[in-house]
């Protein structure tokens, strides 16, 4: 892994991630469990556009993200989300789908439309129900036969690959085999990962990016009302509920997951959220103060039975676009899916680790799959401000064998 793969790549004079938010990331069959991931969507979607101060009338476009198919309405989620937000009918809408990295890839394809000119302005939105995944069956459209009535869980069954015959979770262990991670040095970078994100959740870093859900009627004229309804005696939801005290003997005592080092306590939390962003060019951004420049890209492919080493060499790709070395980079956000694979990562490309996930990454806050790349890329653009650093890149692994990665630049740093 030492070679700076092609992959597609992308460098950005004149794309501006203006402002980001996102729902509190909630514990899978929580709070958020019973509502369409599309008006989580629409949720952010509008708290973007109030908080940036932003005219949705500006919006050209609507890209979002989300994998599952978590409502019977799921082919309007990219159109709904942008109706429901105030983006003018005429303006189109698309869904974007690349697993983990489905939110960077989102803030890419808006960067690419805007450094093209294609639009002024882009809404980014990436929304996940993992609690709403169906049970599906995909073989009884034309009738029942005794004794093959066939249904499944499509969340458990989607995290295997079939091309490998790989589980997600068997992927992290072939990196722990393969770069000698113990389970030890899982838990201890588990017991970190809660631990700095309880730091951030405390010092109110991470209620700065959160938007409260509450129970709420989404109207637009001319279109039937769609809304949020909350369980009863629940108000409303402000917090990320996965970040709890975890202690490396409270996480040792977890039995393995997959046979290895991975435990549910040192894995990605399973949660439902959304998140979003406006990109813009300078122009559009009408004097407004954006929150950081979005200056390259890059996904790259790698073998799909070790999918979780694709930050690496994304990220290397992602450097050699920008002429930059590794250490010019002051912050860096790798999708935490697992223990093993996030240190795989950092060992492979030689990080810093106190430059790695900061303020907690998804092991502590969880992982909505079409969320997570809005949520790190508006979470390093923030930590950079607050910082006064000057570079920071978002990079996440995708199943299949894939590593996507944006690299941003705080426009205040000297």
């Amino acid at each position: 892994m030492t070679d700076t793969p092609q992959g597609l790549r992308f460098s950005f004079d004149d794309a501006w991630l203006l402002d980001g938010t996102r729902t509190p990331f909630v514990d899978y069959t929580g709070a958020l469990s019973a509502i369409s991931p599309i008006d989580l969507g629409i949720k952010v979607a509008r708290a973007v556009l109030d908080k940036a101060g932003f005219d949705p009338g500006e919006i050209g476009t609507t890209i979002a993200g989300s994998m599952a198919q978590a409502s019977f309405d799921a082919y309007m989620t990219p159109r709904h989300i942008g109706l429901y937000a105030g983006v003018p009918v005429e303006r189109p809408a698309h869904l974007v789908q690349r697993i983990c990295g489905t939110g960077i890839e989102v803030v890419l394809q808006a960067a690419e439309l805007v450094e093209r000119r294609r639009v002024g302005a882009a809404l980014c939105v990436g929304t996940e129900s993992m609690s709403r995944n169906p049970v599906a069956a995909y073989t009884h459209r034309s009738g029942f036969r005794m004794g093959q009535v066939e249904f499944k869980d499509f969340l458990w069954e989607a995290l295997l690959d079939p091309a490998c015959s790989c589980t997600m979770g068997d992927t992290a262990e072939n990196l722990a085999r393969d770069y000698r991670i113990s389970r030890e040095e899982v838990d201890r970078y588990a017991e970190r990962s809660f631990a700095r994100a309880l730091a951030a959740q405390a010092d109110g870093f991470l209620a700065g990016e959160i938007t409260p859900v509450v129970s709420e009627s989404f109207a637009v004229d001319g279109f039937n009302a769609r809304g949020i309804r909350l369980p009863r005696k629940i108000e409303t939801v402000d917090t990320d509920s996965h970040i709890r005290p975890s202690s490396y003997d409270m996480l040792a005592r977890i039995r393995p997951a997959f046979g290895g080092v991975q435990t549910g306590g040192n894995s990605s939390a399973i949660v439902d959220g959304a998140a979003a962003a406006i990109v813009a060019s300078k122009a559009r951004a009408n004097g407004r103060k954006p929150l950081a420049r979005i200056v390259a890209g890059a996904t790259v492919g790698v073998p799909p039975h070790i999918m979780g080493i694709g930050p690496a060499p994304a990220i290397r790709a992602l450097l050699d676009e920008a002429g930059l070395d590794l250490d010019a980079i002051d912050r860096i956000e790798i999708n935490e899916a697992f223990g093993a694979q996030t240190i795989a990562c950092a060992r492979e490309l030689g990080l810093d680790e106190d430059k790695l996930n900061v303020n907690g990454g998804a092991i502590a806050i969880g992982h909505p799959l079409g969320a997570t790349g809005i949520r790190i890329t508006t979470t390093v653009a923030r930590e950079l401000r607050r910082a006064g650093l000057r570079y920071g890149i978002a990079a996440a692994c995708i199943g299949g064998g894939q590593g996507i990665a944006v690299l941003v630049e705080n426009p205040d740093a000297g």
